[in-house]
């Protein structure tokens, strides 16, 4: 390789680096701005001249959070929601995965065809007969109201994504569990799931970055008791009112969780996302 052919692979390496930097700093900025936003006093927070870093740090906002709103109840809400959720709709929908793979016939593909269908409908064209739905049922505020409507629109969702990674298993697991007395049931909990560990997590942490960050349901199916914290966000901006300073606050706890369970399960992700796309 001549000096020349290596002087142009280090600049067009140091070009690359600098519009990732770029491009990562631009994702970023925002966030930062959140964190520093909440760590200043009120006063500075409604300044007429912003300021990235606060001129004193103080956790004031982050107190005046817990007073104005009940926001344990509403993260308490959020997260039991969004877990009871996602574990229900990935273990149902990756059972109906199986089937299909696994038992593929004219009227599979017709319901698989149906759930993309569905999939793509709009969430705000079936907001209100789901509405009217959980009202009837007399479930309206309630917690269990919004596991439903989250597992109906999850399910899809999990159908399509496992689906792929159990086409990509090979059959002879299935079969040699069940020559070693597993049923077809004991061969996907033992064999097939534990295989499928990235396709889960990737799957699952999308079912929950959904019903985590859900608000249009949220908003329709509880008023009080069931309030959720996207909702309670909302409640620092009144009709007279603007209090940023802890709705930066609560804009932090709120995505803090997410974004920690996201690094912890990252190689999960990649490789589940490599596993689904590549097909021997």
């Amino acid at each position: 390789m001549t000096t020349f052919t290596k002087q142009r692979l280090t600049v067009s390496s140091m070009v690359i680096m600098l519009l990732t930097g770029l491009f990562v700093l631009a994702f970023l900025f925002p966030y930062v701005y959140l964190i520093m936003t909440s760590l200043k006093e009120s006063a500075e927070v409604i300044s007429s001249t912003p300021t990235l870093i606060p001129t004193v740090f103080t956790l004031e906002n982050y107190r005046t959070m817990f007073d104005l709103l009940p926001i344990a109840k509403y993260f308490g809400n959020s997260f039991f929601t969004a877990i009871s959720s996602t574990v229900i709709s990935v273990f149902l929908g990756s059972l109906a995965a199986y089937g299909l793979s696994r038992f593929s016939s004219r009227l599979g593909n017709m319901f698989l065809l149906l759930t993309l269908g569905v999939r793509m409908v709009p969430l705000i064209s079936v907001a209100v007969p789901m509405y009217g739905i959980i009202n009837q049922l007399g479930l309206y505020d309630t917690k269990f109201a919004l596991i439903l409507v989250y597992t109906s629109i999850n399910i899809p969702f999990v159908i399509w994504m496992m689906i792929g990674f159990f086409d990509g298993l090979p059959k002879e697991l299935d079969e040699s569990a069940r020559v070693d007395g597993c049923s077809r049931l004991g061969a996907f909990i033992k064999i097939i799931l534990p295989i499928s560990l990235p396709g889960l997590a990737t799957t699952s942490i999308f079912c929950y970055m959904l019903s985590w960050n859900d608000f249009l349901m949220a908003l329709m199916m509880t008023s009080t008791s069931a309030k959720t914290m996207p909702v309670g966000l909302s409640e620092f901006l009144g009709a007279y009112n603007l209090d940023l300073g802890p709705m930066t606050a609560a804009a932090v706890c709120f995505s803090l969780p997410v974004m920690i369970f996201s690094i912890m399960i990252q190689k999960y992700i990649v490789s589940g996302m490599t596993m689904g796309a590549v097909k021997e």
